[in-house]
């Protein structure tokens, strides 16, 4: 895939057949054992938004608006009054799009010359524009450089047609794993992603050093230089006083935060970092919070990672959202919260995510109680490998193969589903009994229903249903006693499970691809 993180996939599908034991509960219940030896500092969610629709009320669609692009891997909007939309092209090139006029044929510029764009993860890869690029016409790039493929953060001066290098990371053993995200934060400052130097496992121990920029996302000042550097690092960064650290280090115990950006309106941080191959992982951090240690290769999501590198006494942040890959994802594209003008009303304050094998659209928003909501809401076009945002915060997203851009648009649409549940719990087992509601006007001839379950949480034995688990999906399909669901009526399933400690229900469903209710 373009310039999104390489996965290593070691998972194999398990079936739990009805009333027969499953067998995925060795190698879960093992991890999550070593889990509770190691504390975990929970990531504070900020305070729910006031709109009063539900997730699953919410259908995100798009539209193509051009097509022509090779390999596009991240958008920008220059706030200049033009309405004009920068997007990178692995290769090297940026070009423009306009909403009246199209996509220009004559690229905006051309580094080709300085870009390796080898393997399927090198390239130019990420674009942030200054509060004062009206004004300065300098942008920055994030790109692996030849001849060498270190991993490099330069400003481009328009003005000029200059190139002028400011960083790099020595990134020659693998390809993958280049990171590669840009954006100023609400403090003005550039922040810049850098994944772990690739390869399978962490093999160079990279996300858990401080003395490399592997497996980071950095914060340096670029309005302004101190020499020798050609930057100047905030003395308020984390590990400026720290021996041996490099001080440009803002977060650390990252993979590969292909795609990170900042709320608007509270500043807070979201990064979609991409996993190894049995979680992909969302993180939400409050403003300002720099330090943290967000886990990997201690951790891939919530679950202890085998063979990797955990300090003794470490804390570590635990992200905010998770999902497998056995939901068909492979890699998770990190969007934006929706702070626009056009659906303010129906998706102001949530966060829009997708990945780039299934194309699920991801929405989560925090509930208020330190948790989050969460649904699948539609899907994106295949392959998108950037979300971006206009000026006035509408969303676009770019798709690798055949090189797209989409706009993306939202409306409400009640869902045809509703599910409530009960769980009974005890010790470390559980039944959990669900009622599925046709809440639409058609009957619902064959059905599947999708979920996935808490970590640790493993089926023995389930009822009314032809059960599959593999990982945490599980998908539930209907038995011939009770295939069709009329308008207005019920069908009951359950099933047992053993559990580690976590006998919550699932947090969110979806019948026959659909988003569902979620009732008690």
């Amino acid at each position: 895939m373009s310039a999104s993180p390489c996965h290593i996939h070691d998972h194999h599908s398990v079936v739990a057949p009805r009333r027969r034991p499953a067998f995925l509960a060795g190698t879960l219940l093992l991890a999550v054992a070593a889990l509770l030896l190691t504390a975990l500092a929970p990531s504070p969610a900020a305070a729910a938004d006031p709109s009063p629709v539900p997730l699953p009320s919410i259908s995100a669609t798009t539209t193509q608006v051009a097509s022509g692009l090779r390999r596009p891997t991240a958008l920008a909007a220059p706030d200049d009054g033009t309405d004009r939309l920068f997007i990178t092209e692995k290769s090297g090139r940026v070009r423009v799009y306009h909403p009246d006029i199209g996509l220009a044929s004559a690229p905006l510029l051309d580094i080709t010359s300085s870009v390796d764009e080898s393997g399927n993860e090198r390239g130019l890869l990420g674009i942030a524009l200054p509060p004062d690029f009206a004004d300065s016409q300098d942008l920055y790039l994030a790109y692996t450089a030849l001849p060498d493929g270190a991993v490099t953060l330069a400003r481009y001066r328009l003005d000029e047609s200059r190139l002028e290098p400011l960083l790099a990371q020595p990134h020659a053993e693998y390809s993958n794993h280049n990171g590669g995200q840009l954006a100023f934060g609400p403090d003005g400052k550039l922040y810049w992603s850098i994944g772990d130097g690739g390869g399978s496992g962490d093999p160079f121990r990279s996300g858990q050093r401080l003395d490399t920029l592997l497996g980071k996302i950095m914060r340096v000042d670029v309005s302004r230089a101190c020499a020798p550097l050609a930057y100047c690092v905030p003395g308020d960064n984390p590990f400026v006083d720290t021996p041996g650290a490099r001080p440009e280090i803002w977060l650390y115990g990252l993979r590969n935060p292909w795609r990170f950006s900042f709320d608007r309106a509270d500043g807070s941080m979201w990064i979609g970092d991409v996993g190894q191959g049995r979680w992909e992982e969302i993180d939400h951090l409050p403003a300002g919070r720099g330090g943290l240690n967000l886990g990997w290769s201690c951790y891939e999501g919530l679950e202890k990672f085998e063979g990797g590198d955990c300090a003794p006494g470490a804390q570590h942040t635990e992200p905010v959202f998770t999902y497998s890959p056995y939901t068909g994802g492979c890699s998770v594209i990190g969007g934006h919260v929706y702070r626009g003008r056009e659906y303010a009303g129906l998706v102001g304050g949530v966060y829009i995510a997708t990945d780039y094998c299934s194309s699920t659209v991801w929405a989560l928003r925090p509930d208020g109680r330190g948790g989050y909501e969460q649904a699948e809401i539609g899907e994106m076009p295949t392959q998108v490998t950037s979300v971006g945002t206009t000026v006035d915060g509408e969303f676009y997203v770019v798709n690798d193969l055949p090189g797209g851009l989409h706009r993306v648009s939202f409306a409400q649409e009640e869902p045809t589903c509703r599910v409530d549940r009960t769980v009974t719990a005890w010790g470390t087992g559980a039944t959990v009994d669900l009622t599925v509601t046709n809440t639409g006007g058609t009957p619902v001839s064959g059905w599947t229903l999708a979920f996935p379950l808490s970590l640790g949480q493993t089926v023995v034995s389930d009822w009314n249903t032809e059960l599959f688990q593999g990982g945490n999906a599980v998908s539930a399909a209907n038995a011939p006693h009770n295939a069709t669901i009329a308008p207005g009526a019920s069908v009951t399933l359950g099933y047992l499970v053993e559990h580690t400690g976590d006998a919550s229900p699932p947090p969110r469903f979806t019948l026959n691809g659909d988003a569902c209710a979620v009732g008690r």
